[in-house]
């Protein structure tokens, strides 16, 4: 199966070992992977704020990009969201377009149609797509996990990333209080609502302490990015890890990705 890894923009920029990983952990599986170099954003952010005509030449581009391989893998629930949800209703409204508008669907359509269905979050990929919950993964650590928003309310992963974290030997996985709420991030929502935004993730840092965890994994590292800030403000001794980054690990290496 020929495979696309499309990075995102958190990960390309600030986190390249998710990206690292996700390689690794999808040819230890047999895939060809590829990382097709003129990918670019998505748009999610353009979208969000109001700016659809940027966000659909992103989109374009995308399907520029991707179109010609089998699946395409992101280890972010928020972009493969984006994609899955966001590119369908762009591509039906032409740019110029009144709002409201529902002209009958043009060729942009028909490829982001044919597109999509290819877009994957990493967990749904190897779990519906590849068919393994057992990756071979080793990490003796103590784990909980915090399901993302888009993850949990978009792409409703449900219970695929603790199916293959309940598989990684030697690994304890600690359930979350609160684990469906927010964390306060969502994207430039913090930028806008930065008190709300901290009270949120306050209240999901207490209840990542209490669990007792050595690591607090996500598919999401922004939302990763949000709580391990507070974290590391507070000396909490929790450690930040992408769900990619622990499935990837094998008792033959070490487990030095994990961030603090």
């Amino acid at each position: 199966m020929r495979v696309a890894l499309f990075i995102t923009c958190v990960n390309d920029t600030l986190f390249p070992g998710t990206g690292r990983a996700v390689v690794t952990l999808l040819r230890r599986l047999g895939c060809d992977v590829e990382f097709p170099r003129a990918q670019t954003c998505c748009g999610q952010m353009h979208v969000n704020t109001g700016y659809p005509e940027e966000g659909r030449r992103l989109a374009r581009h995308f399907v520029d990009v991707f179109a010609e391989y089998d699946a395409v893998v992101a280890p972010s629930g928020s972009c493969a969201a984006m994609v899955r949800e966001q590119y369908p209703r762009l591509a039906r409204t032409p740019a110029g377009a009144p709002a409201g508008e529902r002209p009958p669907p043009g060729p942009f359509a028909a490829e982001v149609a044919e597109t999509v269905p290819k877009v994957y979050e990493l967990s749904e990929f190897l779990v519906d797509v590849l068919g393994v919950t057992d990756v071979g993964a080793y990490f003796p650590h103590r784990v909980t996990y915090h399901p993302t928003c888009h993850s949990l309310r978009g792409l409703r992963l449900q219970d695929r990333p603790t199916r293959l974290l309940e598989q990684v030997r030697g690994l304890e996985l600690v359930p979350l209080r609160g684990a469906d709420e927010c964390c306060g991030f969502g994207g430039t929502f913090a930028l806008k609502n930065p008190a709300i935004s901290a009270a949120m993730c306050a209240d999901k840092v207490h209840n990542v302490v209490t669990t007792g965890a050595e690591v607090l994994c996500a598919a999401d590292n922004s939302c990763l990015m949000h709580i391990g800030g507070a974290l590391a403000r507070q000396r909490a001794g929790v450690r930040i890890m992408h769900l990619a980054e622990i499935l990837a690990a094998t008792e033959s290496g070490d487990d030095r990705a994990v961030r603090g």
